[in-house]
């Protein structure tokens, strides 16, 4: 009978046992139900917010955005300054520019009146000195056209090579050279720049090249490295000094025949469309004029203006 007692009583705290245990199970379960299946659960993971992107334009992102489609007619505004050109008129809607220097003018008037009937914007570069400098400088002023001092510097090759008698020399001091720069800016006083005539030696000092900037930033006036020597010091030099300056890119007249001139202003009006701008320099002779005057004002439907040089320096 004892054993029997004993059986008894293993079998009823077995069963207490199992019954925890069920009951545990039941609990665990019912928790973790409530965690998986809780309506405010569903809520937080559905209304999470989509990233918003800060990249500067132009700069792709990892992310996806997520964010609704903006209509088209809406514009989105950003912390970051946007560019002043618009992506059309990079495409090719505003014309290139394009400036066409007349150098050695002051010889003829008649080369002035020619050129001046051609109706479009030019620039006359005069060498001080010439038989009727003064006269090519009062009609253009008469005319309202751009005028440059086109000052004579020594050439590779000087004296061999002829310079005018005012023309600047790599062996003058700093008070000569001066002092010429200062005569031919009182001489033309309508000139609102300088290029160079010749220089082929002299562009290339750096130091005689600080002397005749230094006088033309007291006189406010631009320079035009007509570019004679590759080697040439005068943009570096203006832009040290922080004279308004360009340079010259294409030579229209190195031989005087149409079809030859025809494919150098093609190549400059190229240039300007392709790079915004691009300055060209030729000269007064007679096959020069007479293509520029049949051939530049068909430029605007190449998508070429023409333009003053004072509006291409910086």
């Amino acid at each position: 009978m004892a054993f029997s007692a004993n059986n008894k009583s293993r079998k009823q705290t077995s069963g207490a046992r199992i019954a925890a245990f069920v009951i545990l199970f039941l609990v665990v379960a019912l928790v973790a139900g409530y965690f998986i299946f809780s309506p405010a659960r569903k809520t937080e993971i559905t209304t999470l917010k989509p990233e918003i992107s800060h990249s500067r334009p132009g700069i792709t992102s990892s992310t996806t955005p997520t964010s609704p489609v903006v209509p088209p007619s809406h514009k989105i505004q950003n912390d970051y300054p946007s560019d002043t050109t618009s992506e059309i008129e990079i495409s090719g809607s505003i014309p290139g520019r394009l400036a066409i220097i007349i150098d050695d003018m002051g010889n003829s008037l008649e080369e002035a009146r020619l050129l001046a009937a051609i109706k479009v914007p030019l620039t006359f570069a005069i060498i001080p000195g010439l038989r009727v400098d003064k006269d090519v400088a009062a009609y253009a002023a008469t005319n309202k056209i751009e005028t440059m001092i086109h000052i004579p510097m020594q050439a590779k090759g000087w004296p061999e090579r002829r310079l005018e008698a005012n023309g600047l020399l790599v062996s003058m001091d700093a008070g000569e050279l001066q002092e010429r720069v200062s005569k031919f800016v009182q001489q033309f006083p309508g000139a609102v720049g300088v290029n160079n005539h010749m220089g082929s030696e002299f562009t290339e000092h750096e130091e005689k090249m600080t002397d005749v900037l230094q006088n033309l930033k007291k006189n406010n006036l631009f320079f035009i490295d007509s570019l004679t020597s590759p080697d040439s010091a005068g943009l570096r030099v203006a832009q040290r000094l922080g004279v308004r300056s360009a340079r010259r890119n294409v030579f229209l007249d190195n031989e005087q025949e149409r079809g030859y001139i025809l494919g150098q202003l093609n190549q400059a009006a190229r240039m300007a469309r392709k790079n915004g701008s691009a300055i060209a320099i030729c000269h007064p002779h007679p096959a020069t004029i007479a293509t520029l005057a049949t051939s530049l004002p068909g430029l605007a439907k190449q998508g070429v203006r023409l333009v003053p040089v004072s509006q291409l320096v910086r």
